[in-house]
């Protein structure tokens, strides 16, 4: 069974979440895919961070909207880091991505990039919502797509079919065989995240889930012998 680990945020257990620090980081771990989040600053410019706000990752304040490109790179994103672009990361690291998007706006700036870069093969595409993963899906054919979610109804699958993702990244605390079941039955993959322990990492591979996205390069490393 093929079985991938994902790194959130980059290694955001060890390192500054969502910078290259933690993207080369979780590189070098050997990841097989780095996750990150995507914002629009206020003047258009695609941005990894995971929060709406800069407050919690920086030394700043205020909603990341409200801010130009300029006043971002301003800010410290933990030990001396810079906000990045996505096309940063992109050309930082050779890892496949997984880019998590918050809303329609977001999947067209990122729909883009992934035009002119020639993305499809390397950049899959995450939201927690149907509507912006359908953007995706309508602006970049053949795009590979995941649903998240952390609570969800038994509707779930047919919430990530009805959208046409390929995948469903559930919280690996909530997450039932008889989702995973249901799920493999329709031919989506299953991501567990966040999993960072050892009691985690065996209920994932008890389940014969496709992947786990973690915040800890020992998971990478101990994943390939748990059973």
């Amino acid at each position: 069974m093929s079985f991938h680990t994902i790194g959130h945020r980059g290694v955001m257990g060890v390192e500054p979440e969502n910078t290259m620090r933690s993207f080369a980081h979780a590189e070098r771990a050997g990841m097989d895919a780095i996750e990150l989040d995507l914002h629009l600053s206020k003047d258009g410019a695609l941005v990894v961070m995971h929060d709406t706000a800069v407050d919690r990752t920086t030394d700043g304040t205020g909603a990341i909207a409200d801010h130009t490109l300029a006043e971002l790179r301003e800010l410290d994103a933990g030990l001396g880091e810079r906000v990045p672009l996505f096309e940063e990361v992109l050309d930082a690291v050779r890892s496949p991505v997984q880019a998590e998007i918050k809303d329609a706006a977001a999947a067209r700036a990122l729909a883009e990039v992934m035009h002119r870069r020639g993305l499809v093969d390397r950049v899959e595409v995450s939201s927690f919502h149907d509507e912006a993963v359908a953007e995706i899906i309508s602006l970049v054919p053949g795009v590979r797509t995941v649903l998240i979610a952390s609570r969800w109804g038994t509707d779930v699958v047919d919430r990530a079919k009805a959208v046409g993702a390929d995948r469903l990244a559930l919280n690996i605390r909530r997450l039932t065989l008889e989702v995973v079941e249901r799920a493999h039955g329709e031919g989506l993959g299953i991501i567990g995240w966040v999993v960072n322990t050892q009691e985690q990492l065996r209920l994932a591979r008890a389940f014969e889930l496709d992947a786990v996205t973690t915040d800890f390069p020992e998971i990478r490393r101990t994943g390939r012998f748990t059973a």
